[in-house]
């Protein structure tokens, strides 16, 4: 029903930008409306940790702490796709990021989404 292709991740240096975006493949916009877009990491070792979500109505967005303030998620509905603009990067931020997609409120439960993309590596260099 929903299918997610992330993109943007690289290696960047300590400090710097990127840009991750999400394009999503749904049955029909009425329904994907109605769902949530979040943004997960793991890190080698690490159990998979929240990021950032968005709720396609409305736009309510949520945060970790570690994040806020620092990266900002976004969508575009025209285009079906979320972003994740990450600034002021930091090593800790390497990891594998995630894009899901889940028909539930906004959230930092895993297990509240149901469809991930197969993400893409950032890697932060100091």
């Amino acid at each position: 029903q929903v299918q997610l292709v992330e993109s943007g991740g690289g290696l960047v240096q300590a400090g710097g930008s990127l840009r991750l975006s999400c394009a999503a493949s749904v049955r029909t916009f009425t329904i994907f409306s109605a769902y949530t877009m979040g943004w997960f990491r793991q890190a080698p070792g690490k159990e998979r940790e929240f990021v950032a979500a968005i709720r396609w109505n409305g736009g309510s967005t949520y945060y970790s702490d570690s994040v806020k303030g620092r990266f900002t998620i976004s969508r575009d509905n025209a285009k079906n796709t979320v972003y994740l603009q990450m600034n002021s990067l930091k090593p800790e931020d390497t990891a594998v990021y995630y894009c899901a997609a889940g028909n539930s409120a906004v959230n930092s439960y895993a297990g509240s989404y149901d469809y991930w993309g197969q993400g893409t590596q950032v890697t932060v260099s100091s």
